[in-house]
């Protein structure tokens, strides 16, 4: 771990890097260019602790997962696959859900998420993007859910996907493995914005997130994942109210609405 003036904490780990700004943005790189960012046992877990770590930083403001060279993943390791498929199935249960693990733990990250995407996105990789808050794009960069063409069905990402770009075109992608654009991506809802700048592009969303408060954004992400889904009826109601009443009596709520009241900006803003 080593300190500059732009970056605060730095986390080196096989497969991927982690550095921590003085803004607090940590920026987690996927390293295996050579396998085009195929992620694979060692790369869950790698992931898996580092996304423990960041969790529980209150230096940590947002997450940025991206990846270097040409491709952001090519989903899971070939070689990998192979290797784990000649085992039994406990095995396989097991390999499962430290993926599954990592597909939660990434969706229920309380901080803000967002994933830089250039290539190549294939496979258990659009699972990861389809994790994160807010995903951004090149206009070159190519998705596809390429498990059948194997033998295989994307399982573990599935829950994901499916409440990115909705079950009629996860019905036909899952199925015919087709590459798609980061048009169609976007269109699809699994993009928000395309851009071949994708430091320039995620440079508003990252000065917005950095002058929101903390707290609510928590918040609001605990909201959105528990009501997802959900009818609405008294339970669903009644445990609306309480989380608007819990969060109006809270410190940041005070403060922002004091901030808001006498045109200041409230303590949490980097401005």
């Amino acid at each position: 771990m080593t300190k500059n003036s732009d970056q605060l904490n730095i986390i080196n780990a096989e497969h991927l890097h982690t550095a921590i700004d003085h803004q607090g943005v940590a920026t987690i790189t996927l390293t295996r260019t050579k396998v085009r960012n195929a992620f694979s046992a060692d790369t869950i877990n790698h992931l898996l602790t580092t996304l423990a770590v960041l969790k529980h930083d209150p230096a940590v403001k947002i997450l940025i997962l991206r990846a270097q060279g040409e491709h952001f993943s090519a989903g899971a390791d070939i070689k990998w696959m192979k290797d784990i498929a000649k085992l039994g199935y406990q095995d396989n249960l097991s390999d499962a859900v430290q993926l599954a693990k990592l597909m939660d733990k990434l969706n229920q990250f309380p901080k803000p998420t967002i994933a830089l995407v250039q290539g190549a996105c294939f496979g258990g990789a659009i699972g990861l993007v389809a994790c994160c808050d807010i995903a951004l794009a090149t206009t070159t960069a190519k998705f596809c859910l390429s498990e059948v063409k194997i033998g295989l069905i994307p399982a573990v990402i599935s829950p994901y996907v499916v409440t990115a770009i909705g079950p009629r075109q996860a019905r036909r992608y899952c199925l015919t493995g087709e590459v798609f654009s980061a048009e169609q991506g976007l269109e699809y809802g699994l993009i928000h914005q395309i851009d071949d700048d994708l430091d320039t592009l995620s440079t508003p969303f990252i000065n917005a997130l950095l002058n929101n408060s903390p707290a609510a954004m928590q918040a609001a992400k605990a909201l959105i994942n528990d009501i997802t889904n959900h009818v609405i009826n008294d339970t669903l109601i009644a445990d609306t109210s309480q989380r608007i009443a819990a969060i109006r009596v809270s410190n940041e709520a005070q403060e922002g609405l004091d901030a808001f009241m006498n045109k200041r900006k409230p303590d949490w803003s980097k401005e």
